[in-house]
């Protein structure tokens, strides 16, 4: 019995831990001006650095729950922050320009993925991450791949390390172009990662790129839906694989591909959209998602060491980095054959 108490003990210490170093995160991020830098990012790299060390292995359980089931809720409540309104508006403008960006960063993804060496997990955690919403759609897309919380490492800090560089260069090659405020809205919606990135970027040209860019980012958060579906089939079909060659004889159940936490995320958008969901607690929903999500990141960097990224090389890097380029690039071909620049 008090063996029992114990282990429970250690378990609320460790998630308790986890949101410790979330909550140290939220407030540094708020020290550090112009959102350059996110929580999530922090709290990853900072949980990084306490592993190299204090990694007790009493704390493994803890991680687990907390990089698995508390992500899965964050993302679930992300839900209420989208308007298919919104959504339906601002789509028929950047549809096509997102059509293409996706296409680059899963298509072409998958060739330059190949000339990286890069196993397929880590390569389409990096794609969604580039071509969907950062950190938001590799945490999605992680549980329904079973990718593992290194992979996930990685993928977050390449999406992070050419956020940093763009959220400086967006506005100045914006201005160099001569793009009007809508068309570099949509050009940093659809190509900057994360949505603090975006709202820097885009508030760094004008008001209005600003306000549009951050519609832009969130019409693209719902593209994690079809994609992680997507996902979710291919991976059960490659257990499917695995498990014939292993000659198990156990099939994997189609019909539960849909994951149950795209299903809350999706139920909750639609509540907001039918007005079902106040603004105010919309807005305090939201606030709880994104904590939530810091802390599971925390959780996922107290789970990865120094070493693994010192093993992985600058391949994820590398990789991260031209797919970014390549989806800069196509967006700004795309919008300037529509006529918008």
């Amino acid at each position: 019995m008090k063996a029992k108490v114990k282990e429970y003990g250690l378990f609320l210490l460790g998630i308790v831990i986890c949101f410790a170093v979330a909550g140290v995160s939220v407030f540094l991020e708020d020290l550090i001006p112009g959102g350059l830098l996110g929580a999530s990012i922090i709290a990853l790299f900072m949980g990084t650095i306490i592993n190299s060390f204090f990694h007790p292995a009493w704390m493994k359980p803890a991680l687990k729950f907390t990089s698995k089931r508390i992500l899965k809720v964050a993302i679930i409540l992300l839900g209420a922050s989208l308007s298919i309104n919104t959504i339906m508006s601002v789509g028929k403008m950047t549809f096509f320009v997102m059509l293409f960006t996706f296409a680059m960063c899963f298509g072409g993804g998958y060739f330059v993925r190949k000339i990286f060496g890069l196993n397929w997990k880590l390569g389409n955690l990096i794609s969604a991450g580039t071509g969907i919403c950062g950190g938001s759609a590799i945490a999605a897309i992680a549980p329904v791949i079973d990718a593992e919380d290194k992979d996930i490492a990685f993928a977050m800090s390449s999406t992070f390390l050419f956020d940093m560089v763009m959220v400086a260069l967006y506005p100045i090659m914006g201005k160099a172009l001569g793009m009007s405020d809508i068309a570099y809205g949509i050009w940093a919606g659809t190509s900057v990662n994360d949505t603090a990135s975006v709202v820097a970027s885009g508030y760094a040209f004008s008001e209005i790129a600003g306000d549009f860019a951050t519609m832009v980012k969130l019409t693209r958060t719902i593209a994690i839906i079809p994609t992680v579906l997507v996902f979710a089939y291919v991976g059960t079909r490659i257990k499917q694989k695995e498990l014939k060659k292993a000659n198990e004889g156990k099939k994997v159940n189609l019909l539960k591909i849909i994951p149950w936490f795209i299903c809350g995320f999706l139920l909750l958008a639609v509540l907001n959209s039918v007005g079902c969901i106040p603004v105010a607690v919309s807005g305090v929903i939201k606030n709880a998602s994104k904590f939530l999500m810091v802390t599971a990141l925390a959780a996922i960097g107290l789970g990865t060491s120094l070493t693994d990224f010192k093993k992985a090389g600058l391949k994820p890097m590398f990789y991260g980095i031209t797919i970014d380029t390549l989806v800069t690039i196509t967006a700004l071909v795309v919008i300037w054959f529509m006529g918008l620049m």
